[in-house]
């Protein structure tokens, strides 16, 4: 055989097996961008932060009211996540809301923003291309740089798609879901205890002081655990500096924030 021939030969399978690899690929890319974009249109709201992590202040240069502005020029419905007129049933579950984060990269020279969508898990479902500005001032070049980042985002069609089935981890409706999601079946039949008694679990003793908009929650060493504000409901505050609530049970208040991207649920009496 003419070794030509060979490697031609050779040159020609190779070659149409990169092509098959290529085709592959964009087909992976094209795949895994529809299932997010069907993901994302799942979502009614999205939560910014009052004051992103590289920040010294809230909504310090107004990045946060920005964000804000521009992602419901998407179609979605936005709040900061410290906002007190948020729906009811975005109140009660966390989780039907994606959360905007806002990543630096600036140096010294410029400033660089890229917008991260993620949803109550810390998956990240959508970002942004990394908006840049050289501006001098500090408020006028974290703007451009949102602005420019913002701009990328024309491959996001948003168009809010209700989820045809909902489950517990994700749609709560009611309080009473709250509650019981997490006490298993069994254990309500092989202990029964009284409806204002949360078994096995040492509840610690909370005095409410006083402050404007709320009550300031202490210990018996009078060490402050939780500031909490008042919200339309009696039975439910805002606890500020965390993104969760405090809500009663019965005789029992039960507190549930995130903390590093992890949700905690404590119980406790408070004394008012």
């Amino acid at each position: 055989m003419n070794i030509k021939h060979v490697f031609f030969d050779l040159d020609h399978t190779l070659w149409d097996f990169m092509k098959k690899v290529a085709s592959m690929f964009i087909f992976l890319i094209t795949f895994s961008l529809c299932s997010q974009q069907e993901k994302i249109n799942n979502y009614k709201y999205i939560l910014v932060p009052e004051k992103f992590e590289f920040l010294k202040k809230s909504d310090q240069y107004q990045t946060s009211s920005l964000t804000k502005f521009l992602l419901a020029k998407k179609g979605f419905v936005v709040f900061l996540n410290t906002d007190k007129n948020i729906p009811e049933e975005l109140f009660f579950n966390r989780c039907l809301a994606l959360t905007a984060k806002l990543i630096d990269d600036s140096n010294l020279f410029m400033v660089k923003n890229r917008i991260e969508l993620k949803d109550c898990h810390g998956t990240i479902l959508y970002t942004s291309a990394m908006g840049k500005s050289k501006e001098k001032d500090f408020k006028k070049s974290y703007h451009e740089a949102i602005r420019n980042a913002y701009s990328s985002m024309d491959d996001l069609a948003y168009e809010f798609t209700p989820k045809k089935e909902n489950t517990n981890t994700e749609v709560v409706t009611s309080l009473s879901e709250i509650v019981t999601l997490p006490i298993a079946p069994a254990m309500k039949e092989a202990t029964p205890v009284q409806k204002d008694v949360i078994p096995s679990v040492q509840v610690e003793t909370l005095y409410a002081q006083e402050i404007v908009n709320g009550f300031q929650l202490v210990n018996t060493t009078s060490a402050i655990i939780f500031d909490v504000f008042a919200t339309k409901r009696k039975d439910v505050f805002i606890i500020k500096d965390k993104n969760g609530i405090m809500y009663q049970d019965k005789n029992i208040w039960v507190v549930e924030y995130y903390e590093n991207e992890q949700l905690v649920v404590k119980q406790y009496r408070v004394k008012f």
